[in-house]
Order: structure tokens, then C-alpha cells, then sequence
């Protein structure tokens, strides 16, 4: 039999693209639900342990749009937003869900609505009691906030005695009641230990001396103002820096420089003005540079006359 003959390499490379177009695509099944939010849940723990608190927010965005009801997701939002101080939206998550009603006083208590934490925390120990740690550190935090350092200091020194020694919620007690505590020094005794370290005439002219008037407005100050203050105010001479003056000139000595000096000499005022010259005369007075006074002896003019006086001699 003669040998069989070699298949091209083109033919070969065709055929197997004609049986890859054969082959049907299968499309790629979505995930189910449940495994969408296993894999979220577990980005989302790894966002946190890594302090990427940003992007965990945007994965909680992701796990409420699939399941809006998940309640671990949007407490886990609520936690990251107060971690990273957007209180605004975390009251906006709070308004939708009343169960946050003690990170809805703290969040108050954070934009200066002090108003509407207290009675946050009113309706809060209406309903649970007074008997919860967030709420007397909240309410101490107030307390403290609109100057009731006594009220303050109480509500501090009952957490500490509850607070765990050497931990962080002691440190911070100890901390907050220091601060009430020098307040309240500083109003019993502190100004009245300080008036008695003052001299006794500063103190004496202290108590003697009425409380100081309001302020008045400028527009107040303005009319009671006299003429002769506005006057002089307009009529103050501007003073004349130092800086500017030129080398050697002493001001009131020194005569003031030319003002037309910058005018060409036809153009100035005093051109034009001074005497006329003297025309020529004896003594060569009038005389130009170059001329030859005549000598005793009558020469004329511009010819020298030698000492003898003596001519050329004629032939």
C-alpha cells in the first residue's frame, strides 16, 4: 500500500475549532441566596478585623438590599457609623428602626441636640429603667455638658464603684471624675482662695468696683462720637516713614527738591528769567575762549607782538 500522506497542520487546527462550536455552552448558574450572603458576611468579618470600616459599610449595603430585614446587618451598619462618627446617618438608620434608642441619645448628644437626647433618655428610663450603664454614662456626659458638675460627679462615682478595676471604662471614669471634681472645687473655695492670694489693694478695688457695663454698638459709639474727634481723626497727618527718606537729608533743614525738576528747562517757570549777559568791554571782560588780548605797544588784534618790537625787515 503507498503511504499514507500527512494531514496539514491547517486542516488539523480547523477541525478542532469545528468541535469546539460543536460543544453547546452551558451558561453559568447564579448563586443562590444563601450562599450570596455567606460569602458577604464573611468579606464583611474580614473588613472589620482589618479596620476597613468603609468598605464594610458598603458591604452591609449589599447584604440589606438582598435581605432589607437582616437585623445582624443593620446593627453591624449602626456600629461601623458611630465608629466612624457619621451620626447624621446613623440617625437616619435609627429613624427606621426604633430598637437603637440608646445609640439614638448618643447620637443626639454628638450633633449638640441635648434637648432631644434628654428626653431620648427620659423615655428610655421610662420604659427600662435607670439601671443601664450606657445610659448614666450618657446622662452624666450631659449632666456635665450644661455646667451640673454635682450631678455629674454623682452619676461618675456610681459607675466606678461597679467598673472593673484596671480596665478601660475605669480609666476613663477616674478621668471624667478628676474633670467634675476641680470644677467643683473651683466654685466652692477655688475664686474665693484666689481673691485672698490678690493684694488687698487689687482685691479692695475689685469688690468696690460696680459689675461692668454692657458693651455698645459701634453705631452707638459712632454718634456719641464729637466734631472735634472727627475732625482730627481726618486732619492727622500721615507720618513719614523713615525708611523712604534719602541718605543725608534731615527733615525741616534740608530745602525740599525742585518740583519742576523732572521739566525740561524751556518748559519750567523761571526760564527765561535771569539777567542778561554782558556784551564785550575793557578788561576782556566779554571775551571767548581762544581770543588774544592787543598788548600796549596798539598791535591789532590776533597778531603777537615780540619783546624788541621789532618788524620784518623790509628789501
Amino acid at each position: 500500500m503507498p503511504p499514507s500522506k500527512p494531514i496539514p497542520a491547517k486542516a488539523s487546527a480547523a477541525g478542532k475549532h469545528i468541535a469546539r462550536k460543536s460543544k453547546k455552552t452551558t451558561p453559568k448558574q447564579p448563586l443562590p441566596i444563601s450562599e450570596k450572603l455567606k460569602r458577604l458576611f464573611t468579606s464583611l468579618c474580614a473588613q472589620i478585623d482589618g479596620g476597613h470600616f468603609s468598605n464594610a459599610i458598603k458591604t452591609c449595603d449589599k447584604i440589606l438590599r438582598i435581605q432589607p430585614g437582616d437585623k445582624d446587618a443593620a446593627q453591624t451598619k449602626l456600629f461601623l457609623l458611630l465608629q466612624t462618627e457619621q451620626y447624621n446617618a446613623a440617625l437616619t438608620l435609627i429613624d427606621e428602626d426604633d430598637a437603637f434608642a440608646s445609640e439614638k441619645a448618643y447620637s443626639l448628644y454628638r450633633t449638640n441636640r441635648e434637648s432631644e437626647a434628654r428626653e431620648t433618655l427620659d423615655a428610655i428610663k421610662s420604659s427600662q429603667g435607670g439601671g443601664d450603664r450606657g445610659v448614666l454614662h450618657l446622662e452624666a456626659q450631659l449632666d456635665y455638658r450644661e455646667g451640673a458638675y454635682q450631678s455629674a460627679f454623682d452619676f461618675y462615682n456610681q459607675l466606678l464603684d461597679t467598673a472593673e478595676p484596671h480596665s478601660d471604662e475605669h480609666a476613663d471614669i477616674l478621668t471624667n471624675l478628676e474633670a467634675a471634681q476641680k470644677h467643683l472645687d473651683f466654685i466652692d473655695t477655688g475664686y474665693l482662695r484666689a481673691l485672698n492670694d490678690l493684694p488687698a489693694s487689687v482685691s479692695s478695688v475689685l469688690e468696690s468696683t460696680p459689675p461692668p457695663q454692657p458693651s455698645t454698638s459701634l453705631a452707638a459709639t459712632l454718634t456719641t462720637a464729637t466734631p472735634s474727634q472727627e475732625v482730627g481723626a481726618i486732619t492727622k497727618e500721615k507720618q513719614i516713614r523713615t525708611k523712604r527718606i534719602p541718605k543725608g537729608v534731615v527733615i525741616g533743614v534740608t530745602p525740599p527738591p525742585d518740583p519742576e525738576r523732572w521739566l525740561k528747562k524751556s518748559e519750567r517757570s523761571t526760564f527765561g528769567q535771569g539777567g542778561k549777559r554782558r556784551k564785550g568791554g575793557g578788561g576782556g571782560g566779554g571775551a571767548t575762549q581762544g581770543a588774544v588780548e592787543s598788548t600796549a605797544t596798539g598791535g591789532a588784534p590776533g597778531h603777537s607782538s615780540k619783546a624788541g618790537g621789532k618788524g620784518k625787515k623790509k628789501k
